[in-house]
């Protein structure tokens, strides 16, 4: 059977604190979205979402996108970005137009998403989406697309997503140095939930929490839109940092025993089972870690500590940025985690200990192709950017470019319309 024929392409690239990726997709004659190729190195210059060196991002941006154009055997020149850091922020505005009881049409809906551009209000700061979410009719929302139906008052709530200018123009720019053009920067929450959260759970009320290296974006959805979001500068580096410091030993040792060897549940067998600080291979002459046996081996159950007294300090934050967004009661069960943070084993366990409610790992969705390496909490945003723009959602911003309202003239404004466009014209 022959392999389905590609009639678009996309390019994506996810600028993490630890690890930039980019990945090449495209969507079939038939709407199905295929993984051409993907790939990603550890991130330069970026710390905590920002660009702290252009030279060093623009090189490990353009080392990405080349991994995955070798391995989809074709070329991008456009990529949609995703970003973690830059402050983000969210709110949802709100506006109505009234309709008088009849049919709406598209000019109708073209009006309301136009009359909505005058209550955004940035501050100051770069607004990155600001989509239609849903409709309302005479005040029942849930309505997806209006046309057609009749009404006397048309509603639209606004989701408006804010960042700091500064530093998407950096971010923008070390992809353009890497001469690529973009298409769009997209917050990590918005392109993440298109990859692992089901349009179900987005109704019914769900919190998502990337556990990204530096940053950790906690942002919850309901009736089928994001609905806030809270960004808090902790990392799965910072437990990173915890065990380092707890050992003694380098930051990449550190990151190998949490890979490796690292839980966020202790078993009763932690304190009888010792681990190798050195990967096999490595010299063994460097300095032994803290509280190392004559092999340079370490109670697992030291290192276990390390990282749930690290846990204990981001899930309590977790919890008041969830409290903060009004995540509870009926309507505020489920928590899904994502990033590469949650690839921690034992992790949802904690967490919904610690929360009290039920938890699940998101991992991208609805792609075929995906390499299993990348079929994992860590590519999940860098998977919902191309989601996103195969979606091709409407922004406001981009709606009645060319509108043009329909003025109907009667009596003595008729003849003076037509006088007017005698004297232009001849």
């Amino acid at each position: 059977m022959p392999p389905p024929r590609i009639s678009r392409v996309f390019g994506a690239v996810n600028i993490g604190s630890f690890r930039i990726s980019a990945m090449v997709a495209g969507l079939s004659e038939t709407g199905e979205m295929l993984v051409l190729g993907s790939g990603h190195r550890a991130a330069q210059g970026i710390k905590r979402g920002y660009v702290t060196d252009m030279a060093a991002a623009t090189f490990a941006v353009r080392d990405a996108v080349e991994r995955a154009e070798k391995m989809a055997n074709t070329s991008v020149s456009s990529v949609w970005i995703g970003t973690s850091g830059a402050g983000l922020a969210s709110s949802v505005a709100q506006v109505e137009v009234d309709i008088g009881g009849r049919r709406i049409e598209a000019d109708d809906i073209d009006h309301l998403l136009i009359s909505a551009r005058d209550v955004i209000q940035p501050d100051g700061r770069m607004v990155l989406h600001a989509q239609p979410a849903h409709y309302t009719l005479d005040g029942a929302d849930g309505v997806a697309d209006p046309k057609g139906l009749h009404a006397e008052r048309l509603g639209v709530d606004i989701h408006v997503m804010l960042a700091d200018g500064a530093p998407i123009r950096n971010i923008t720019e070390a992809v353009q140095n890497a001469h690529l053009d973009v298409e769009g920067v997209v917050g990590s929450p918005i392109a993440a939930g298109y990859a692992c959260l089901s349009s179900e759970e987005r109704e019914l009320g769900v919190a998502l929490v990337e556990f990204g290296g530096e940053v950790t974006n906690v942002s919850v959805y309901a009736a089928g839109m994001l609905l806030g979001l809270v960004t808090i500068p902790l990392g799965s580096g910072d437990i990173t940092d915890a065990v380092a410091s707890a050992f003694g030993i380098r930051r990449f040792q550190a990151e190998r025993l949490k890979c490796v060897h690292g839980s966020a549940i202790a078993s009763p067998s932690d304190h009888r089972e010792m681990i190798p600080v050195n990967a096999p291979g490595e010299e063994t002459g460097g300095p032994a870690a803290r509280h190392a046996d004559d092999k340079n081996r370490v109670p697992r159950a030291e290192l276990v500590s390390a990282i749930t007294t690290q846990l204990a300090a981001w899930t309590e934050e977790v919890g008041r940025a969830l409290k903060r967004l009004g995540f509870s009661g009926q309507r505020g069960q489920l928590v899904v985690l994502t990033g590469g943070g949650a690839e921690l084993a034992g992790l949802p366990d904690y967490v919904q200990a610690a929360l009290g409610k039920p938890v699940r790992i998101g991992r991208p969705q609805h792609l075929k192709g995906l390499a299993e390496a990348h079929a994992t909490p860590g590519f999940t945003t860098l998977a919902g950017l191309v989601l996103y723009a195969a979606a091709d959602p409407v922004d406001i911003r981009a709606v009645g470019h060319n509108y043009q309202p329909i003025v109907r003239y009667k009596g003595l404004r008729l003849a003076g319309r037509l006088y007017q466009a005698m004297r232009e014209y001849f």
